[in-house]
């Protein structure tokens, strides 16, 4: 009698035992404790455009006598003449911009309103308004929405530093709890990705190409 009721007993246990090694097992696997396994990836690559594009106002051709004419999308130092760089423009000629650039030596440069084609490195020309001709419509003071995750001074600055490194980042930095990012063109991937590493309107991409 005694022998049965032992079995009994052990019968009972065993089971207890092995959820409590089961229950180890999952703490020890938390997928939480490795990040969000959904999360998408970080662009690596500047999106292209399908349709046409233009630049986002004014911006400077520059040509330094070799490699051809680029457009620059990012900073333009204010020297004589200025220094600045960009993606190759593919069908710009200077012959067709009648004077309304300037010239020093080889190095020629102006500003226009550009219109072309991106692939993702390098710009179609279709078509430029000169600067002398350029009329902008008036623009209002650009807000942005409250962000969805609020972050303290310090998280903006190094969510900064981050999206810094996208592709064809001009620049970034911390403004009124967002971060403001500029890049030469965006498809609606990094904004994206952005919101989805950052939360909704943390990070505010900034791009310098627009579609038509």
């Amino acid at each position: 009698m005694r022998t049965l009721l032992a079995a009994v007993a052990l019968f009972l246990v065993a089971p207890l035992l092995g959820a409590c090694g089961d229950d180890g097992d999952t703490t020890a696997t938390d997928p939480g404790a490795h990040g969000d396994p959904t999360a998408a990836a970080t662009p690596t690559a500047i999106p292209a455009a399908r349709g046409t594009v233009h630049t986002r106002g004014l911006a400077t051709v520059m040509d330094r006598g070799e490699g051809g004419p680029e457009l620059c999308l990012g900073p333009v130092a204010e020297s004589w003449p200025p220094q600045c760089g960009g993606p190759a423009i593919d069908g710009w000629d200077w012959a067709d911009r009648h004077g309304v650039f300037e010239r020093q030596g080889e190095i020629r440069w102006g500003q226009f309103l550009v219109t072309g084609t991106w692939d993702g490195t390098t710009f179609g020309y279709h078509d430029a308004i000169p600067a002398a001709l350029y009329d902008p419509m008036p623009t209002e003071q650009v807000t942005y929405p409250p962000p969805a995750v609020e972050h303290t001074p310090a998280e903006l600055e190094d969510i900064a530093g981050e999206v810094g490194d996208l592709p064809g980042a001009q620049g970034a930095y911390a403004d009124a709890g967002h971060v403001l990012v500029d890049v030469v063109y965006d498809d609606g991937s990094l904004q994206a990705w952005a919101d989805d590493t950052y939360g909704k309107d943390v990070v505010i991409v900034r791009p310098a190409l627009l579609d038509q």
